[in-house]
């Protein structure tokens, strides 16, 4: 089977838009499109409470008439039009579907971060992980969302085996961006955040890219749009990751990012499994 996952930062820009950025989003769904996946997992919506509009709906539907679609967003007390996942699958699946609540601190609950497929042999669960914010002001919040998180999969884990992909908002380790000493303290690169996802793995996870590749680097999957030559000198970070459990692991045929060419930001990360 062949997955891909990606934080699109705005379904409603890519399917709507007419910006420059919004047509760089809409080359990577069609580069998505190709790859013709089973599954599709996006992150960071950032749709109303309701949804996607019928608008969204009939461009949806045209882009991708093969699959049923299925979406969590963010709703009160949580911000409105913030964060949001998506799965998109192919009709001829018929997956059950929730919307886990975790126990996660703040409004973390509300914000439409997780959507779980469950299939008659193993669940596939995307996450659209909480930032620390860039005072880490939200990082012992975020420390809370990695526990309650990891033991969420051990709790799926237990009952069948998982494939879990998303936005975790971390580089775990050095070799998973580009400047680890000018980053070291920072969100997405802080001490706790790391370890948190360190207990992720200790719990029975492996990390398919550096099972598949083992310590290569300088192979990202975020560039900062801040800084206008990020991708260009590929000043990036790898925060986006497909897990499975450990007694899958060595089904896993490809675990690699896709290219979404000049567009910075994440880019798609795909997993082929032999299930």
């Amino acid at each position: 089977m062949k997955f891909i996952s990606w934080n699109i930062d705005s379904l409603n820009a890519a399917l709507t838009s007419d910006s420059p950025r919004a047509i760089l989003s809409r080359n990577v769904l069609n580069t998505i499109i190709e790859y013709d996946p089973e599954i599709i997992a996006l992150q960071e919506t950032k749709l109303s409470s309701n949804g996607p509009t019928k608008k969204h709906v009939r461009i949806l539907e045209d882009l991708f008439p093969n699959y049923d679609f299925v979406w969590n967003t963010s709703e009160e007390p949580a911000r409105k039009g913030y964060a949001g996942t998506m799965f998109l699958y192919k009709k001829h699946l018929k997956p059950s579907v929730s919307f886990p609540v975790i126990g996660a601190p703040c409004t973390m609950d509300s914000e439409g971060r997780i959507i779980t497929l469950e299939f008659d042999h193993f669940y596939l669960t995307q996450v659209y992980t909480p930032n620390a914010g860039e005072k880490l002001n939200r990082l012992e919040d975020r420390q809370n969302w990695d526990i309650k998180y990891a033991d969420y999969l051990a709790s799926l884990d237990k009952e069948k085996h998982v494939i879990a992909t998303g936005d975790f908002n971390v580089a775990h380790r050095e070799i998973d961006l580009a400047n680890p000493q000018s980053n070291r303290g920072t969100a997405g690169f802080t001490d706790e955040e790391r370890q948190g996802f360190t207990n992720l793995l200790v719990k029975g996870f492996v990390d398919t890219f550096r099972y598949v590749h083992g310590d290569v680097t300088g192979v990202y999957t975020w560039w900062a749009q801040r800084a206008k030559t990020s991708k260009i000198n590929n000043s990036g970070w790898r925060i986006d990751y497909w897990l499975v459990s450990e007694e899958v692991a060595e089904k896993v045929i490809k675990s690699e990012m896709i290219d979404s060419g000049p567009r910075q930001d994440h880019t798609p990360i795909l997993l082929e499994i032999d299930l």
